[in-house]
């Protein structure tokens, strides 16, 4: 999810789930450390949040793939021999 001209252009870079209230959350893919699938998914992030979601595993993971997929799109390829001539 992306809000154009809001000026939070980090929100670009985070994926959106809904909780079980029915409120959306976006939240840092960076975070996630792992995924439990219980009759709800809970989300672990690495500082030790958890966070309960309506969105089934496999719809998470391809949030995330599809963050990870946009974010390395996005870097620039080195080319190891650009501008490299022969002697």
């Amino acid at each position: 999810m992306c809000f154009s001209g809001c000026g939070f252009v980090i929100i670009c870079l985070m994926i959106n789930v809904k909780k079980l209230n029915g409120a959306d959350i976006v939240i840092n893919a960076e975070l996630i450390e792992t995924l439990e699938a219980t009759p709800d998914t809970v989300i672990n992030l690495v500082t030790g949040n958890r966070l309960i979601v309506r969105d089934p595993v496999p719809d998470v993971v391809r949030k995330i793939m599809e963050y990870r997929t946009k974010i390395n799109s996005e870097r620039k390829v080195i080319n190891p021999i650009e501008g490299f001539q022969r002697q």
